[in-house]
C-alpha cells in the first residue's frame, strides 16, 4: 500500500473512533455527569482515544505537514497519559476532549477523507452523477 493510500486509510480509521465516541455520549448521555458516575462509559470513550492516538502515531511525516490543521503530536502524547497515567487524567479533561476536541478531529478527518474518495472516483461515475443531477433540476 503506497503512503497515501496507508494516511486515508488511517484517517477512516479515526474517523470511525471518533464516530463510536459521538455514539457513546448519544447511548450514555451527553452530560459530564454521567460520564463521571459510569466507568464503563469512560473507558469506552478513553479507549477510542488510546486508538485514536495510536494510530495518529502511523500517519507519515509529510501528511502530517501537510494537514497541519490538527496538533497530531498532541494527539499522540494523550495516548501516553491515557495508557500509562490513567488514573491521573481527571474525567473533566477527558470530558473535554470528547466535546471539544473529537468533534472538530471527526470533521477534519472526514473531509481529508471525502476529497481523497472524490480524487480517486472513476471519471465516468462523476460524470453520470453529474448528467443525473442535471436532469433532475430541469
Amino acid at each position: 500500500m503506497d503512503n497515501v493510500n496507508k494516511n486515508i486509510s488511517i484517517i477512516k480509521q479515526i474517523s470511525h473512533y471518533c464516530g463510536e465516541i459521538t455514539q457513546f455520549t448519544e447511548r450514555f448521555g451527553d452530560c459530564v455527569g454521567a460520564f463521571k458516575t459510569d466507568f464503563a462509559y469512560r473507558h469506552a470513550c478513553s479507549m477510542c482515544i488510546i486508538h485514536i492516538s495510536e494510530l495518529s502515531a502511523y500517519l507519515t511525516d509529510d501528511f502530517k505537514i501537510v494537514y497541519d490543521g490538527i496538533s497530531w503530536k498532541r494527539i499522540k502524547a494523550m495516548r501516553l497519559q491515557l495508557a500509562h497515567k490513567y488514573e491521573a487524567v481527571s474525567a473533566e479533561k477527558i470530558w473535554n476532549i470528547i466535546k471539544q476536541d473529537i468533534p472538530a478531529l471527526l470533521s477534519y478527518c472526514s473531509s481529508i477523507a471525502a476529497y481523497y474518495d472524490m480524487l480517486n472516483r472513476p471519471a465516468l461515475e462523476f460524470e453520470y452523477e453529474q448528467e443525473n443531477e442535471d436532469e433532475l433540476e430541469q
